[in-house]
Order: C-alpha cells, then sequence, then structure tokens
C-alpha cells in the first residue's frame, strides 16, 4: 500500500510538472508570435540625400566651347594615352573613354575654327594632337581585340574572306571575296576584271622591282648621310 501511495504522488507530480512546462512553453510560443513583426503598409521616408538626383547640366552649344576661364589662355594638358595603358581597360572603359575623347575633340575642333576666324593662334594646340593619337590607339586596340575574337571563332587573319591574285600589271594584290546575287559567269562586271597578266608585261615587272630598290636605296643613304652630318656638328660643337 505504502508503495502504491508513493508511486501516485510520484506520477501527480510528473503530471504538475508537464502541465507547467507546457504552459511556460505556449506562452513562450504565443510569445513568439505575438512578437512576430506583422506585414505593415508604412512606408518609410529615406533621407533626402538619397531621394536627391541632379542630371547632368546641359550648356547647349557651350558644349562645343572651351571653359571661358580658359579663353585665351595656355592650358596644361597631360600625356596622351599609351596603347599599354588602353590594353589594360575593359570594352566598357574604352567605350565610355572613347566618348570623353570625342566631346573633347569637337571643343578642340571648334576651338581651332573659332581661331582661325579670328585670325588668332590658338592656345595650347598640342592638346587636339593628343587627344586624335589616343582616338587612333583606341581604335588599334579595338582591332586587335576584334581580330583575336575572329581568329579564336573563325580561324582567319582578315576580317572579310579572300586570297592574293595577281592584277592585269603582274602586282600581287588582296582579293575579298564578295557575295553577289548572279553566279559569276554570268556577272558581267567581275568577268570584266582580270586576274593573270600577259607575257609582254615581265619586263616591266622587273623594272618596277628595281625602281622601288632604287627608292630604297636612295631613301637608306639619305638616312645614314644626314646621321653622319649631325655627328660631325656634335663633335665640332664639343670640340669648340
Amino acid at each position: 500500500m505504502a508503495l502504491t501511495a508513493v508511486c501516485r504522488r510520484l506520477s501527480t507530480v510528473l503530471r504538475v510538472t508537464g502541465a507547467s512546462r507546457g504552459g511556460a512553453a505556449a506562452s513562450a510560443s504565443r510569445g513568439l508570435i505575438g512578437d512576430w513583426p506583422k506585414k505593415s503598409t508604412e512606408v518609410k521616408i529615406c533621407p533626402c540625400s538619397v531621394l536627391l538626383h541632379t542630371s547632368v547640366s546641359r550648356n547647349a552649344l557651350e558644349e562645343f566651347f572651351d571653359d571661358p576661364k580658359n579663353w585665351g589662355k595656355e592650358v596644361k594638358s597631360g600625356d596622351s594615352w599609351t596603347v599599354e595603358q588602353l590594353r589594360g581597360k575593359s570594352s566598357d572603359d574604352l567605350h565610355k573613354l572613347w566618348y570623353v575623347l570625342l566631346k573633347e575633340r569637337n571643343m578642340l575642333l571648334t576651338l581651332e575654327q573659332e581661331a582661325k576666324r579670328q585670325t588668332l593662334t590658338m592656345p595650347s594646340p598640342e592638346r587636339l594632337e593628343k587627344v586624335i593619337k589616343s582616338m587612333e590607339r583606341m581604335d588599334q586596340v579595338i582591332q586587335e581585340r576584334e581580330d583575336a575574337l575572329r581568329l579564336l571563332q573563325t580561324g582567319q587573319e582578315n576580317e572579310w574572306p579572300g586570297e592574293w591574285r595577281y592584277d592585269f600589271l603582274g602586282r600581287i594584290i588582296w582579293y575579298t571575296f564578295r557575295e553577289w546575287p548572279i553566279p559569276w559567269y554570268l556577272n558581267a562586271r567581275h568577268k570584266k576584271k582580270r586576274f593573270y597578266y600577259l607575257s609582254n608585261v615581265k619586263p616591266f615587272i622587273r623594272l618596277r622591282y628595281e625602281k622601288l630598290l632604287r627608292m630604297k636605296y636612295k631613301k637608306e643613304a639619305k638616312q645614314r648621310r644626314e646621321k653622319r652630318l649631325q655627328e660631325e656638328a656634335l663633335a665640332a660643337e664639343s670640340q669648340s
């Protein structure tokens, strides 16, 4: 009997403990659910600095002229863009830089034309030369990338396929293939072209090669003569 009473008392204690824990858990869960953020329709106002947006200043035709502070003054400018610097930039950067240089070139050309109209010397004309050189080098870099991509995809060096052929004067020329809506034997314009030369042209081919070699020799002789004169002038200055 005593053992039965002890078991009943122990079971009662366990039920009370479980009920208390269950109530605490339920209240905690209700608390968590109650504390869960509900969907709010309120609009949060951001700071004014985030909402502020300014567009590019538009100066109409004044964008084609230099800053009025620089009119009639020598403007210092940096070096032009080198090929090595441009090769290290991405295509997006080159695209943005191209339009920056194009706008600068248009402005400098307008300034040059205005100086000619007023019969004045253009201030800092080297700026236009640097911009032109930078744009030419950018064209070179873009062409290199296009050639590399074409070689990777098609294996062709030239932009359009073709082959080396002779013309009627015996010169070797690069003939670019083109698409025609009719076959070549029905194309009167194509049949007028001659991709061979006659035997009586061979002596003139030899004379042309001789002429080119003479021009090359005269150019090299002129460079050697100018170099010798410069060395003699430097030697005379050092002795004096």
